[in-house]
């Protein structure tokens, strides 16, 4: 990878982390498999898909930005329940 490319890389995965942060959170307050957990959980992707296109990366990220928005909805979810105790 070229050290142009460093930089907008690690925007794009801050951003699918931290998109997923409050995402997660919520998505611990739905029932399971209903359409607002469904909606939860795919509403980042194509802000992130668009930041992809925007940066210029082709799709040897999708897996490192599927990883950080996956991350980002566990970190969110072990948050929320961590202040329900």
């Amino acid at each position: 990878m070229q050290t142009d490319h460093i930089l907008p890389l690690v925007a794009l995965l801050l951003f699918s982390f931290g998109a997923n942060l409050p995402l997660g959170f919520l998505r611990e307050t739905s029932r399971k498999y209903s359409l607002h957990w469904f909606i939860l959980i795919h509403l980042s992707i194509p802000f992130i898909v668009a930041l992809r296109f925007m940066f210029g990366f082709h799709w040897q990220v999708i897996p490192l930005t599927l990883f950080c928005a996956a991350a980002g909805q566990v970190t969110g979810g072990r948050i929320r329940r961590k202040n329900l105790e």
